[in-house]
Order: structure tokens, then sequence, then C-alpha cells
């Protein structure tokens, strides 16, 4: 992670504008949960993660002129948003593997989820008042299937 500190809080901004206010401790967690997130993976998906921040920043100085570290938020986001739109499944994958980790690194952390409301719990629905049964039962119907999918 610390190969790759600089790229990685580029990214999280972009993914949770709510990172820019980080202080320096939440910064500390936000990595400490990423860290602990990777080190229960393979250490050839670890090398996969520092590689894939490494074809971004590359990627980002071909398309910007400046390295991934070094992009504000508008063109993190902009790069990041073409990437997950891509014809190439590995830069989407990517993508989104990176964001997920940002998200983790964020909302894993009890302060931020309570300032944004966040009240996940295990008795999940019944917890918020709603009845306990599969979608269609809940407030709303599920999610229309993708056609494709």
């Amino acid at each position: 992670m610390d190969a790759i500190r600089g790229e990685f809080r580029t990214v999280t901004v972009a993914c949770a504008p709510r990172a820019a206010a980080f202080t320096p401790q939440e910064w500390a967690r936000a990595e400490a949960v990423v860290r602990d997130a990777l080190a229960q993976r393979p250490a050839g998906v670890r090398r996969q993660v520092v590689l894939f921040v490494r074809v971004l920043d590359a990627l980002s100085f071909l398309r910007f002129g400046k390295g991934l570290a070094r992009l504000d938020p508008v063109r993190a986001r902009r790069l990041l948003g073409s990437l997950e739109r891509s014809p190439l499944l590995l830069l989407r994958r990517g993508t989104w593997g990176l964001r997920t980790l940002a998200f983790m690194g964020v909302y894993g952390q009890a302060g931020v989820r309570r300032e944004i409301g966040y009240g996940a719990t295990l008795r999940g629905w019944e917890a918020r008042g709603g009845p306990m049964g599969p979608w269609p039962e809940r407030a709303g119907a599920a999610p229309a299937e993708h056609p494709d999918a």
C-alpha cells in the first residue's frame, strides 16, 4: 500500500468525495482497512492491485500529462469513468475492484458511517421496522432483471 499511497488516495477521493476532508488519522484508518482486506488475499492478488494502480498512473500521464497522484478529483473521476466502461473486461474489473477497496477504506470507518446515517445491522429490515421477507414483500419490488444477465 505504501508504494501506491498517493495514487490510491486520489482514487479514494474521486470515488468518495468525503475522503477529501479526511484527517491524517482517518487516512491511516482507511489504509489500515484496505491493507487488512488485502492481507487476506494471496500475494498474487496484492501484486495485481499494485500493478493495476501503476497502469492507471501511466494512463493518467498519457491522457492528462500528469500522474494519477497529481490529478484533481474531476479528472480522476473522468479517467475511472472511462475505464469502468472500457471494452476490455480486465480494465472494467480492475477499476471496480479498486473502487470497492476505496469504498471499504472510507465507509469501513464507524465515524463516517454514523456521519452519513448508514445503519446496517444483522437484524436487517427488521431494524428499520420493515417486514422480513423476500424482495417483493418488502417496501418495493426487486429491481428488474437485466436481459443480458
